[in-house]
């Protein structure tokens, strides 16, 4: 009986379809949402709680409280104003009426409520011809549950129409986790116990997981979301120390003598390095100086010069006969850094070469014997780079610009293909620093925080297609002096599902009605080579006036005599690429200028539209694109599986962050492969749980 007890005992690593109520059908949807196991539902963190604990009456109520409302929807509609229109919405608790009432929004929420549905409303309550609660918070409740007598803080879950369906509603995971921890006999390994964490005070796992879902108070919740916090961004930054750990075991080469390539490139510069490149440059110096391989980050904003940086860095390796690779995750990026860093190559004999997906045949064959003889000294590349047959003399360094565009498996490949090779990662995209060090927190960062001497600030403005005439306009004049202009749209083709005006259409519009007298290029991302080469060519050398493109100008052109950018549909780009979009103009010393149409209006398209027009500083809109996107969306398909997380917030984790990583750190330090007595638990729970992640540490 005794093995059999044992058999049946449950524990966090229990499958869900033997849990009373689930079964095979229903854990299988609860799969498919990544709930598999209990830990998995223990782990699944309301998204919000509904304080009942202080629900008031509405005949009890008075002006500026702060109030939980629960009644029954009465009646609703759109409210038509002069000024502005309104969506309301009446309830009735039995003891009187209140209206609540929405002015933003209001197609988005006119769909929320049906009449007869019992809903608690939370917001600072008004009188203004009656009770009014002003754009309050609310939660649909059960039709079935008397939230009147639970005067608890209950747990609102995330969930789908597929879960609801399933029962998997806010009630029905509360209902799961009741019978859950009824029968839990052990709960997930808490990696802490007997854990010295200085100054960090965490409750145990046990009663964190206890109060996140059935919590006794509000400050019980904060102090729970704290330990569930912080357990997770400490395992993420054990992945960060240990990946540096690995990179540090490997011995590189020292790369102590500038070279003569280094001073003869200075010394032929048309202009001045900026304070900020120089101090970059001397970081990276550092780090080749040392046998410690070189894994650092550079980030600058567009335009900042990290060209000449790059140069400046692959010219110390060649000096010492090593070769230099930059991978770009475009053909047009890849081209643009092969015609930037020729002009510097041809100063001082470098060979360059370029390398991409369309290059075949005997033309091929000859590159790859020259980057295999040691012929060709710096490689510029797409994904070409990392088949088989790209074999090298001697690959000392490897660039990889915009590296969050590249798989680890695809890094993996080219850094395998040399002998510890250093490596330098660009990015025009500002990083927050609690991504910074979240992402990137295995890297050494530099930053270019400074413009070249001469760069005028770009005036940004919003307008409406009404106001296209004036727009047009101002773009003849500016040609007439000289200028070029860009034109962006969002599509290739005119498309029936999305009132977008495509760039075809919009390139007939403009070449023939708007602009006959001057010359109008067009390219976009499905053209053939050959085609788009000669229009960017005619562009850079100011053989057309005006040129139309889809997205594939968003980095990586650097075109100083172009000084309009004009980007149609722009509330439909994102904070990132808007930002990207714009630096393709500013670059030369004439005053340069952005104009957004702004064709349908919603709030989000309005918040970012609004900042573009307010600030140039990349920094600060990569911190409001992380508040509007989160980190997934903000990084595009995360290779390492993280930012998926239901309680992480980067916005608001700072300081925890910063406290993880230091004890991570030092962890790793002491205990580089966490089979310390104390470091039993987390190696346990980090095998068990973030194992998939491994192949990040081991990408070198």
């Amino acid at each position: 009986m005794d093995n059999q007890k044992s058999y049946f005992k449950t524990t966090y690593l229990s499958d869900l379809t033997y849990i009373k109520g689930v079964g095979p059908h229903r854990a299988a949807v609860l799969k498919k949402h990544g709930l598999q196991t209990i830990q998995d539902i223990l782990y699944y963190i309301p998204r919000k709680f509904l304080d009942r604990t202080h629900i008031m009456k509405i005949n009890s109520v008075r002006t500026g409280d702060e109030a939980v409302i629960i009644g029954k929807v009465i009646a609703k509609g759109i409210k038509k104003n002069r000024k502005r229109n309104s969506f309301q919405v009446t309830i009735s608790d039995g003891t009187g009426i209140m209206t609540c009432v929405w002015f933003h929004s209001i197609s988005w929420i006119t769909e929320k409520f049906v009449e007869g549905d019992l809903v608690a409303f939370f917001g600072k309550v008004d009188f203004y011809n009656g009770l009014k609660l002003v754009h309050p918070d609310f939660d649909l409740l059960d039709s079935g549950e008397d939230p009147i007598n639970t005067n608890q803080i209950i747990a609102q879950y995330p969930s789908t129409a597929e879960l609801k369906s399933m029962g998997f509603d806010s009630r029905g995971f509360r209902r799961l986790l009741r019978s859950i921890f009824l029968k839990l006999e052990e709960y997930p390994i808490d990696p802490f116990i007997g854990l010295n964490t200085g100054t960090v005070r965490l409750i145990p796992l046990s009663d964190a997981i206890q109060s996140i879902h059935s919590p006794e108070t509000l400050e019980k919740i904060k102090t729970a979301m704290f330990r569930l916090k912080f357990e997770e961004h400490f395992f993420f930054q054990i992945l960060m120390a240990l990946r540096r750990c690995v990179l540090r075991e490997a011995t590189g080469r020292i790369f102590d003598k500038k070279g003569d390539y280094v001073k003869r490139i200075y010394d032929r510069l048309p202009f001045t390095l900026t304070k900020a490149q120089i101090k970059v440059l001397r970081e990276i110096h550092h780090d080749l100086k040392s046998p410690i391989q070189m894994n650092r980050l550079l980030q600058g904003d567009v335009g900042s010069g990290k060209t000449v940086v790059a140069m400046l860095t692959a010219a110390i390796i060649i000096g010492h006969n090593g070769q230099a690779v930059v991978m770009a995750p475009t053909e047009i990026l890849a081209e643009q850094h092969f015609t930037g860093l020729k002009k510097y190559c041809d100063m001082v004999d470098i060979n360059i070469v370029l390398l991409k997906g369309g290059i075949t045949g005997d033309e091929r064959a000859s590159l790859l014997s020259k980057i295999k003889d040691g012929t060709a000294q710096l490689i510029i590349g797409t994904h070409a780079l990392i088949q088989s047959d790209v074999i090298f003399k001697d690959l000392a360094l490897i660039i990889v610009d915009e590296q969050h565009r590249f798989g680890v498996d695809q890094r993996k490949i080219l850094i395998d293909k040399g002998y510890h090779p250093e490596i330098l990662a660009m990015t025009a995209t500002p990083i927050p620093r609690t991504l910074a060090i979240t992402y990137h927190g295995d890297m050494d960062v530099s930053v270019i925080d400074e413009l070249p001497k001469g760069r005028k600030p770009i005036k940004t403005k919003i307008v409406t297609p009404g106001r296209l005439p004036k727009v047009y306009d101002f773009i003849k004049k500016e040609v007439e002096k000289g200028r070029q202009c860009f034109v962006v749209y969002p599509l290739i083709d005119d498309s029936e599902k999305m009132d977008l005006e495509a760039a075809s259409t919009g390139f007939e519009k403009l070449h023939k009605k708007i602009f006959p007298k001057l010359k109008v290029g067009y390219i976009h991302g499905k053209m053939k080579n050959d085609e788009r080469d000669i229009q960017m060519q005619d562009f850079i050398e100011n053989k057309s006036n005006i040129l139309v493109s889809t997205t594939v100008i968003e980095v990586g052109i650097d075109i100083p005599n172009a000084s309009i950018m004009v980007i149609e549909n722009a509330e439909r780009f994102g904070l990132a690429q808007l930002h990207q979009l714009r630096g393709r103009i500013g670059r030369g010393t004439e005053q340069s200028y952005c104009i957004l149409v702004q064709r349908k209006k919603t709030e989000a398209g309005l918040h970012r539209l609004g900042i573009m027009e307010m600030t140039n500083d990349g920094f600060e809109i990569a911190e409001e694109d992380l508040k509007m996107r989160g980190p997934g969306e903000f990084f595009g398909t995360q290779q390492s599986g993280y930012g998926k997380s239901l309680i992480v917030n980067f916005q608001e984790d700072g300081a925890i962050i910063r406290k993880a990583r230091q004890l991570a750190f030092n962890i790793v330090e002491k205990d580089p492969h966490l089979t310390g007595s104390p470091h039993q638990n987390v190696r346990k729970k980090f095998m068990q749980k973030y194992k998939s992640m491994l192949d990040f540490v081991n990408i070198g």
